[in-house]
């Protein structure tokens, strides 16, 4: 891990757009753009580990006042190379505790990043910190993974996500305590890498629980960004919380 990025240090950072670039199609992009723009009705959006911008560049293009919170200076970097990313505000810190100046409209947080935070404790104040962000009316959104326990026969705890004959990935989970970690096996010209990464998989009631504790109340909750139905087949959320006006 590198101390002061975390794990999304220079390394993961140079390579991040290239290995998330599923993420990054225009028809993931667009639709939670469109959703994101939709709960920010004309106000400013706080997006926690807003990362190299995949998100927050092309919202602030639709006219989006956005800023972010990374701990990953790494990160951010890769944000101010590309076209728009000057004029980003970002904050450099723990997106669970950092305070910024000024009230939200909306804050978000996605593809899974609630899971950075790998202490039950780390997810409640990261939703009090959000809630203290919001200006009455405002919202939460979270887009986060179903854990995958379904797939883990009795006494494996283990689940492989990518095979290949120079790459295997897996994730391995610990149903006592929530833990998690997805873990990386590399063969370059003939030499091996390992990199591990923890998270804290998190269930959608406890989530609920989380927005209660903070003051926040459910409004939406979805399958994806174009509003699918969620069910218990559903592999992820999207999840709104909202800040009483009153």
């Amino acid at each position: 891990m590198d101390d002061e990025d975390g794990y999304f240090g220079e390394r993961v950072a140079a390579a991040y757009d290239e290995s998330s670039a599923d993420m990054f199609e225009p028809s993931v992009v667009d639709a939670t753009v469109d959703f994101l723009a939709a709960l920010a009705g004309g106000g400013r959006a706080l997006e926690l580990g807003i990362g190299t911008g995949r998100i927050a560049l092309p919202l602030a293009s639709r006219g989006v006042p956005v800023h972010g919170i990374d701990l990953s200076r790494a990160m951010v970097a890769r944000l101010r190379d590309k076209p728009g990313g000057a004029a980003i505000g970002v904050t450099i810190g723990d997106f669970a505790t950092t305070r910024v100046d000024g009230t939200f409209s909306v804050a978000y947080l996605l593809f899974n990043t609630i899971m950075n935070l790998t202490t039950q404790a780390g997810q409640v104040a990261c939703f009090r910190n959000v809630a203290a962000h919001l200006e009455p009316g405002g919202c939460f959104a979270v887009e986060v993974m179903i854990p995958e326990l379904r797939k883990l026969p009795v006494g494996q705890n283990v689940v492989p996500f990518h095979v290949s004959p120079t790459r295997w990935a897996f994730d391995v989970y610990d149903p006592a305590t929530q833990a998690t970690s997805s873990n990386y096996v590399e063969v370059v010209d003939g030499r091996g890498t390992y990199r591990s990464i923890p998270f804290r998989y998190v269930w959608p009631s406890e989530l609920d629980l989380m927005a209660q504790l903070a003051g926040l109340r459910p409004r939406e909750r979805w399958a994806g960004w174009t509003r699918e139905a969620f069910t218990g087949e559903s592999r992820r959320h999207v999840s709104v919380w909202e800040k009483p006006a009153d």
